[in-house]
């Protein structure tokens, strides 16, 4: 019983601990860099087939910044979140006022928000950052302007692209535009696709006759500050 015991915390603690640095976006290189043990012993522990001494459990508690208690610990986080309305805090910055519609931490990597562009927002400034987004506009009349280019969108339109493309969003003929935006992390690829897809959700013309998707070259893509 003690031994089954004992082997249900070992398992336990490697899946852990390939959680937690995942969770960090560590490799085990980086792991090895902060704890000083080495790359094949940090693999060993991962993989379940080393048993961690009370030096390295304490160590990598230290280097994770957890409870040691945490490292042998189930995950109770939530695996799903609700979101009611008017439960979401605004965020205003630049012109924008966001309110976030899920977790900001893991176990998520999405990150979906309501965003409403004022119409007084201008400027040319284009920012970027790694990953991807896609947008939806619920109400009001949006220019995106990204990868160089400046993209007309109306109610129902939507947009993906490649956030590593300097872009910005700015409201058209003074009214503002709601609009839904979901951000993703980038996984550090370069993108095999075209860099931004732009298809008319809901255009006024039938289906048979709807406009084309507007693409923009990845070759186009910058690195520059974060933001929209």
């Amino acid at each position: 019983m003690a031994t089954e015991i004992l082997q249900d915390q070992l398992a336990l603690l490697s899946f852990r601990l390939k959680e937690l640095r995942r969770e960090r976006q560590w490799t085990l290189d980086d792991l090895a860099r902060q704890s000083g043990f080495s790359k094949g012993y940090l693999s060993r522990l991962e993989s379940g087939d080393r048993q961690a001494s009370i030096a390295a459990v304490l160590t990598l508690s230290r280097v994770f910044g957890v409870s040691v208690s945490a490292l042998f610990e189930g995950d109770n986080r939530e695996r799903l979140v609700i979101v009611r309305g008017g439960e979401a805090s605004a965020h205003k910055v630049d012109g924008l006022t966001c309110w976030p519609l899920s977790a900001k931490a893991h176990p998520f990597q999405i990150q979906p928000m309501r965003v409403v562009v004022s119409p007084d927002r201008d400027g040319e400034e284009r920012r970027s950052h790694d990953g991807e987004e896609w947008l939806f506009v619920i109400s009001g009349e949006l220019t995106l302007l990204v990868g160089g280019e400046s993209l007309d969108l109306d109610a129902g339109d939507a947009a993906h692209f490649d956030a590593r493309l300097p872009h910005r969003l700015l409201a058209r003929n003074g009214v503002e535009a709601e609009v839904l935006l979901v951000a993703a992390p980038g996984q550090g690829r370069a993108w095999s696709r075209p860099a931004v897809s732009v298809h008319p959700l809901l255009s006024r013309e039938t289906p048979s006759s709807s406009r084309p998707a507007h693409t923009i070259p990845a070759q186009l893509i910058n690195h520059h500050e974060p933001g929209n």
